[in-house]
């Protein structure tokens, strides 16, 4: 099954580092968000991968056509000339790395991958900045159960500020940003159906309004509710979190 991940945003909010380098391409421990987001896919064996270009695609295009180089131990023997390479770890991922146009909304995005994804059938969908422990397999499960077309994760954000609770004056109760002060939200990772694609028209579809509000709208769209980790990289504060994670 293929996995479709929307890499191609300015991230204008993250302007500090995305000035050089698109988003998903950020690190977090080393690494950019996006190599995360795959990691957590093909550690429950998804790792056929369709990557949505956009803003500083050839960026995203270079990491992978050289990560095998740079994720290798070198040994040189300079006595013969000799230089061999040891794998550190194998990854067996396939890529397809699709130029979807700089100004190109979400579902435009989308629509220009359909005759890449439509023959293989259901696909799974996210966003190129947000990372979660999400179970993909109960996720799958529990879009297969339903018959609609489409599945939204929704997660409960960490709340930027902490929760008070008063008695009168006195504060009866503090709790540092806690997850469950925020209502549910989109958390991306999506499963969908090829007939998705009929709601997709344009480069200007947007994704979130264009096709998602419409299939709520006919009873079309199911929510999978993830109650573990999430987090979405939109400011350098979002970052920074990440990295101390």
């Amino acid at each position: 099954m293929k996995v479709v991940l929307l890499a191609g945003g300015k991230g204008t909010r993250l302007q500090e580092e995305t000035v050089l380098r698109p988003k998903p391409m950020v690190e977090i421990g080393g690494y950019p968000i996006l190599w995360h987001i795959m990691k957590g896919y093909a550690h429950y064996g998804f790792s056929e991968f369709v990557i949505a270009l956009g803003y500083k695609g050839d960026f995203i295009k270079d990491f992978f056509l050289t990560f095998d180089r740079w994720h290798k131990d070198v040994h040189i023997d300079y006595a013969t000339g000799e230089v061999s390479y040891t794998h550190r770890e194998r990854l067996d991922w396939k890529l397809d790395l699709v130029d979807t146009g700089e100004e190109t909304d979400t579902g435009g995005r989308l629509k220009r991958l359909e005759h890449l994804l439509r023959p293989h059938g259901t696909f799974m969908l996210t966003y190129g900045d947000g990372v979660a422990n999400v179970d993909v397999h109960k996720l799958l499960e529990y879009h297969r159960s339903h018959g609609k077309p489409a599945t939204m994760t929704a997660v409960r954000p960490p709340a930027r500020f902490g929760t008070i609770q008063f008695d009168e004056d006195q504060v009866s109760a503090f709790t540092e940003k806690p997850q469950a002060g925020e209502g549910w939200i989109n958390g991306g990772f999506f499963v969908f159906e090829p007939e998705v694609f009929d709601y997709l028209e344009s480069d200007e579809t947007v994704l979130e309004r264009d096709m998602l509000e419409q299939l709520a709208g006919e009873g079309n769209l199911m929510s999978y509710r993830h109650e573990g980790f999430w987090h979405c990289m939109d400011t350098l504060r979002d970052r920074n979190r990440l990295e101390a994670s």
